[in-house]
């Protein structure tokens, strides 16, 4: 039994948001987010009839010379834009796609699809009517522009140049598909199918002739010009090809050829595909937006490159990919990304700025601006150092790849040196010949590149984060796009990157990030440009590399000496033999842990100055030997302010992003809602005086860092381990050890709510309600704010997403939810959204913030026991039962259906109703069964889209909801849809076999309906292409064939008709019930091709027809 499941239904990736008021308002320009681009008026026609709603237009820039259709495909919102006829080429595609992003900003993936001429070889066995996808492949990303190049010696052409991939989104969109069609077959004849069924006018241009009509000539056969069809063509020369199975298409992935001419000349299509090492396909757009707009590139194959003649229904594959693969994706946030075309929106430069902003955080400025030189000389030993002399010399670059790593321990200095290499090179470079890139995460080395190369800065127009926790999921995908990119664009110039700690990322990440480098060292030698990387990590995880240099830091005399001078000139305990002897022994005891000595020295300077120099010697035998145990001791000589020091530690630790010190000296605060009645006056707590709060708060552990934002870090991430992997933590509040994250994510979130409640947060949220402020009026108030209440952005931002943690953790939300003061909430965040659009109104409720934000913890807190109290319209009620089908929260459905059925209102049906259809969408059959069992949802009746139950669960294959159902309930096996589809209908275009095979037995199937499109049972078989059911059907009805066939004559269906004729056994002078014969019928319906067929069958018998014995042969056969 083959089971049937349309992919583009499935289950939505993780990361997709639902927002339930988005359907709700007219839509804007910033709401689309998919360009599809065409070539030809028959891509564009098969384009617009696979959206499943068409939008009114939209005005365009004044600059934008193209014509839009608007329209949706699931939840993505979409632009489609044609080239100008007769003007194609990638020239005219890259004027179109700028157009396109002149009116329609926010747009975050583009596809170009149409159709292509096929490379079929002895390897690939491309069919007409198959798609080839763009994909990369070891040699080329994807597309290969085949006339870009240069003449050189001899005649010979030299192509230069590569051009960009697609998005990592869109290509992990294409891996879906692929798996989802080797787990359940194509989709794209059930998407084509459900295209013609909804434009019966398409069916004669976007219907596949059948392999018949594919036709494969040898190379050097060329078509007559003279001829219009290849019917005269000689057979002799058609290629012997294996037979497929079936007629559905083949996607092929892998290269396009792309170039401003048209093959059309099976040799020169050959010569090309035996340059370009595999190409699929060639088109005449494609290279004109890879470089700019990447883009993943779609073609149905509509010839073989060849002068034979084909028509181009192949358009209709291409498209049905397209949105077969579009469904994959989740649904992209709305917002300008940039809009010149409406006033007041941000240029792209603006938007670029903003991005460049946002991949330069604070927790990377603030670590590099920390990082003190330990004296005056420090690191100078390395510049002589014969491993990085010779990673830097050019002439070494073969031998080593361009790889040197500094391992040492934790605390050992590590950074100080990679600051030390970093300057150095700053200041002895030409910064013409190579950028220099110091960096502890990947989002800062996009940034920097970019920044060195500000050409590449066109790549960042497809993001629209605001926040670093938003950003970092997707920067390895925007890193290696864009130092791809680097390295082909820098020529001849060296780029040499300081990547600092590495061992602080996961180790998957590290393993990923050093693999890929090495890639690139490969890449860039081939490409003679110099990528040189210098890596700092401990000891661990161990990760070699095939070449490159290394150096052990606590094992080289030199930093032996940096230790000894330290200690010479920051101990400040005089010279003494006894302090020298103090010296010495600090030196052993360090055991080349700088961070180590640097504390140690800071704790006998204290000692010293109150006169104890007697108790040194003491002191220093007291002080742990190892890093960890110092940190403990640290925390732990007094305890004075622990509750401080508590709460600094869990805001550093589980902050979602890196506090600013006016930040978190009010987060601190905010524990006691009694500190937070006046908005803060710098001049009453100055920010000398906040210093000295965080050092005594954290002991001396955390610090200011000297970046311009000025955050709160750990002295050393050595810190972070002590408190985390070493269970500092547990050591130091045992009471908190068995849920400690969880247990400070609550304490944290009460902290946002107070200051959410505070007296000054109060009077800012009720002066006016933001939602409809202006731009620069909500700039200037949002600076007000933040200088008032330093802590509020941040609480406004986080206080749900602290929730969600401790709720995930076990640490129960439902009672603060039912006291949260969401309107202040919304307020307040209307504050600091700088968009209008994204701006919350009044009638927004909880569950939409929470849905935005994928809360999913959260909203079942808040259903779990009283649902009711949180539903306040229709809509509520359906995104709830969506919410739970998808996320199979069983007992949340039953909770929601419980409430719903106290309640006889039309919406609570409605949410019942709604919640049975996406059971069956997102094939929940214990769902589905319980609904069954206890709500009387009438199954008989036509929902919005003019669809019942059954034809939902025939449509995606739902074999054993079939059998429930009938089981179950008086089931109308005879129900049309909107467009006259029976549920037979449904069984046989989305080729549901089992159902089909139990529909027929059945003694109430009438097998003699037709659709609105006057379309029999029998022909929907043929016009799908199931032989196995037309014959069934045949075998079912009781009927005499030549009634069959006469119907087929007297409808001029031509797919039974040939079916009936090749298939069965009939006579043509036999007669129907009303006495008429097949070729008295062919005559009076003036349909040649039926006439030779029946002639075909028995010339000698045709003669003598006669509608009775005393009339004469028909006329009209004189006619034929």
């Amino acid at each position: 039994m083959e089971h049937q499941q349309p992919h583009f239904l499935q289950n939505p990736p993780k990361r997709r948001k639902l927002d339930l008021g988005e359907s709700l308002r007219p839509l804007s320009h910033d709401d689309y987010t998919i360009g599809w681009v065409c070539a030809l008026a028959i891509e564009a026609a098969a384009a617009m009839a696979m959206l499943d709603q068409i939008h009114p237009a939209l005005p365009t820039h004044a600059r934008d010379s193209n014509s839009y259709t608007l329209g949706s495909i699931g939840r993505h919102n979409i632009v489609i834009a044609c080239l100008p006829a007769g003007i194609y080429g990638t020239t005219s595609a890259a004027t179109v796609a700028s157009n396109m992003f002149i009116s329609f900003g926010s747009i975050h993936h583009l596809v170009m699809v149409g159709i292509g001429g096929g490379v079929p070889s002895a390897s690939v066995d491309i069919w007409l009517g198959d798609v080839v996808v763009s994909i990369p492949t070891p040699c080329c990303e994807g597309v290969v522009q085949y006339d870009y190049g240069k003449a050189i010696r001899k005649g010979h052409f030299e192509r230069t140049g590569t051009l960009n991939k697609p998005s990592t989104a869109l290509l992990t969109a294409v891996n879906n598909v692929r798996a989802a069609d080797l787990r359940n077959g194509s989709q794209i004849p059930v998407l084509i199918s459900e295209m013609l069924a909804r434009n019966p006018q398409m069916v004669e241009t976007f219907t596949s002739p059948g392999s018949q009509r594919d036709l494969l000539f040898a190379s050097d056969y060329e078509h007559d010009p003279a001829e219009p069809t290849c019917e005269f063509c000689d057979r002799e020369k058609l290629l012997i090809r294996s037979t497929r199975s079936s007629d559905r298409p083949v996607v092929h992935y892998g290269l396009i050829a792309s170039g401003n001419q048209v093959i059309k000349h099976a040799q020169t299509r050959d010569l090309l595909a035996a340059e370009l090492n595999g190409i699929l396909c060639f088109e005449m757009e494609a290279a004109g937006l890879m470089d700019n707009f990447p883009c993943l590139v779609i073609r149905g194959v509509s010839d073989y490159s060849d002068s034979h003649k084909n028509k181009d229904w192949q358009a209709a594959t291409a498209a049905a990919y397209a949105k077969q693969l579009l469904a994959t994706i989740g649904a992209c946030s709305p917002g300008p990304i940039f809009d010149p075309a409406v006033p007041g929106a941000i240029t792209a430069a603006q938007h670029r700025a903003s991005m460049m902003d946002a991949l330069r955080p604070d927790q990377h400025e603030s670590r590099q601006a920390t990082i003190k030189p330990a004296h005056a000389k420090p690191c100078r030993w390395l510049l002589e150092k014969q491993e990085y002399v010779n990673w830097l010399d050019s002439d070494r670059f073969p031998e080593h790849r361009g790889f040197l790593w500094i391992k040492g321990k934790a605390g050992s200095g590590k950074s100080t040196m990679m600051k030390f290499a970093f300057l150095q090179a700053d200041a002895t470079v030409d910064r013409g010949r190579f950028g220099k890139i110091n960096i502890g995460d990947v989002p800062v080395l996009v940034g920097a590149i970019a920044g060195e190369v500000p050409e590449l800065q066109v790549l960042l127009d497809e993001l629209n984060f605001e926040r670093w926790d938003e950003m970092y999921p997707w920067c390895y995908e925007i890193l290696q796009c864009i130092i791809r990119r680097s390295i082909s664009q820098l020529g001849g110039r060296r780029i040499i990157c300081f990547v600092d700690a590495l061992d602080e990322c996961e180790e998957e990440q590290v393993r990923g990030m050093v693999g890929f480098i090495q890639s690139l060292g490969e890449h860039a030698l081939s490409s003679k440009v110099h990528l040189h990387v210098c890596f700092s990590s401990r000891h661990y995880p161990h990760i070699a590399i095939e070449k490159g240099l290394e150096l052990i830091l606590e094992d080289q005399e030199g930093h032996a000496n940096d230790i000894t001078r330290y200690l010479q000139s920051e101990l400040k305990i005089g010279r003494s033999k006894q302090a020298e002897d103090i010296r010495r022994e600090i030196q052993a005891k360090a055991s080349g842990i700088f961070l180590w000595m640097v504390l140690v020295v800071r704790i006998l300077n204290r000692e010293f100055q109150r006169g104890r120099l007697h108790a040194l010697r003491k002191r220093l035998r007291e002080i742990p030997a190892k890093l960890s145990d110092l940190f403990k001791d640290i925390l732990t000589r007094d305890t004075a302010n622990m509750e401080d020091l508590l709460l600094s530690i869990q805001w550093i630790l589980f902050a979602r992003r890196p506090l600013k010190r006016e930040e978190l000296y009010f987060a601190i605060l905010s524990a006691d809602p009694d500190n937070l009645t006046e908005a803060w006056d710098p001049e009453d707590v100055t920010e000398q005086d906040i210093d000295r709060f965080i050092l005594s708060a954290s002991k001396g552990l955390a610090e200011t860092t000297r970046s311009k934002a000025k955050t709160v870090q750990f002295i050393h991430e050595s810190v972070r381990d002590f408190l985390l992997k070493e269970n500092g933590l547990r050591e130091l509040w045992p009471e908190h050890q068995e849920n400690f994250e969880a247990s400070s994510h609550d304490q944290l979130k009460q902290c946002c709510n107070n200051t959410l409640l505070s007296k000054a947060s109060n009077r800012i949220a009720e002066e006016q309600y933001i939602a409809s402020a202006f731009r620069d009026e909500l700039k200037a108030l949002r600076g007000s704010v933040s200088r008032k209440v330093p802590f509020l952005q941040y609480a406004v931002h986080n206080v749900l997403q602290h929730s969600e943690a401790a709720e995930k953790g076990g640490i129960r939300q439902g009672c603060f939810l039912g006291n949260f003061n969401f309107s202040r909430w919304k307020r307040c965040s209307n504050i600091f959204e700088r968009y209008k659009a994204r701006r919350h109104t009044e009638s927004a409720c909880l569950l939409q913030i929470l849905a935005k934000h994928d809360l999913s913890n959260l909203i079942l807190a808040i259903c779990k026991d009283e649902p009711c109290g949180y539903i306040s319209s229709k809509r509520d009620l359906d995104f709830l039962g969506s919410y739970a089908v998808r996320n199979d929260h069983r007992d949340f459905l039953d909770s929601i259906i419980r409430s719903r059925l106290q309640d006889a209102s039309a919406s609570s049906t409605a949410c019942i109703e709604m919640a049975l259809r996406y059971t069956i969408q997102f094939d929940r059959e214990a769902m589905f069964a319980n609904l069954m069992t206890h709500t009387h949802v009438n199954l008989n009746q036509l929902d919005k889209d003019g669809k019942q139950y059954l034809h939902y669960v025939i449509q995606y294959g739902r074999d054993s909801m079939f059998d429930r159902m009938l089981a179950m309930r008086e089931i109308d096996l005879n129900a049309p849809d909107v467009h006259g589809d029976t549920p037979l209908h449904y069984a046989i275009r989305f080729k549901q076999q089992y159902i089909f095979t139990r529909l027929i037995t059945m003694d109430q199937i009438n097998l003699s309906v037709q659709n609105m499109a006057n379309q029999t049972l029998l022909h929907c078989a043929m016009q799908y292409g199931r032989e196995k059911m037309f014959d069934l059907l045949i075998m079912r009805d009781n009927a005499d064939i030549t009634a069959h066939l006469c119907s087929a004559i007297e409808r001029n269906d031509e797919l039974v008709f040939n079916r009936l004729l090749a298939t069965q056994p009939l006579r043509v002078t036999a007669t129907n019930k009303d006495g008429k014969k097949p070729m008295i019928l062919a005559i009076e319906r003036s349909n040649p091709a039926m006439i030779k067929s029946l002639l075909e069958m028995s010339c000698t018998e045709v003669l003598l027809i006669r509608d009775s014995p005393s009339k004469k042969p028909h006329s009209r056969l004189a006619l034929f």
